[in-house]
């Protein structure tokens, strides 16, 4: 009998073992896949558009940049990015196809085929060479990572010298007050959204109940920092409800 224990990880706020946690992310978001933009917009009153374009406003994507948006899902960071620098180019990464075959239909529908690539790929071991982006972003996604110091590590290999990460997260409020009025409605609208809209409640339960494990923006800020990046600052979006963390690798 072996001794050896296995490491484990969240699920939400359910324990499970880290080899489980992918496999599991994985099948929530091709459960929801279809109606996941839909969903975006019910559940943040459409605020999420205002949080993305912040995001685009401080990278200030421009001429040929080449992009990495990991855990980019349907496109909505990649889609933006190109439509403020017309000669750049971006990779779309994301664990789940499903996602990534509502992307492709989507860039289709506007035109941006040409400058879009959509690789299936895991944030922890990404499939690509040392150096090759100029900016990495990703979007409500690194929290559904089994090892966010990993991804870190993957995101800063992978930008070349002078390349810039950018996370956009859901964060902390700092404001108790407010904090419990957040709860009170994530935990009780969002998930009845989700069995509404989307037929699937524990999907939504399970990302409601993952933005509260997700460490505050002062912690998070070490993890960037910890994988190699300077110049690290954040920026709270609608007080704290979500948080942008930018980076360079110098």
């Amino acid at each position: 009998m072996s001794d050896k224990k296995e490491n484990t990880t969240h699920f939400g706020f359910e324990t499970i073992l880290e080899k489980d946690k992918a496999e599991k992310v994985k099948s929530v978001f091709s459960s929801v896949a279809s109606k996941y933009d839909v969903m975006n917009d019910l559940m943040s009153l459409g605020i999420h558009r205002v949080w993305k374009d912040a995001m685009m406003d401080w990278l200030a994507p421009r001429g040929s940049q080449s992009l990495l948006d990991v855990a980019g899902g349907t496109g909505d960071i990649s889609f933006r990015f190109l439509k403020r620098a017309r000669n750049a180019n971006a990779t779309v990464l994301d664990l789940t196809e499903p996602m990534l075959a509502e992307g492709r239909k989507r860039a289709e529908t506007v035109g941006l085929s040409g400058q879009l690539e959509w690789v299936v790929g895991d944030a922890m071991a990404l499939p690509f060479e040392d150096d090759t982006f100029d900016v990495y972003t990703i979007s409500f996604g690194i929290r559904n990572v089994t090892d966010p110091k990993l991804a870190l590590s993957e995101a800063y290999r992978v930008l070349k010298p002078g390349g810039r990460i950018m996370v956009l997260e859901f964060s902390h409020i700092p404001n108790d007050l407010l904090q419990w009025g957040y709860d009170k409605y994530s935990f009780n609208v969002i998930p009845r959204l989700g069995q509404i809209i989307a037929g699937d409640r524990s999907s939504y339960q399970y990302l409601v109940e993952s933005i509260r494990k997700f460490p505050n923006q002062e912690d998070f800020m070490k993890l960037v920092n910890g994988a190699g990046f300077e110049k690290t600052k954040y920026r709270n979006l609608t007080m704290g409800v979500a948080c942008l963390h930018s980076g360079w690798k110098i």
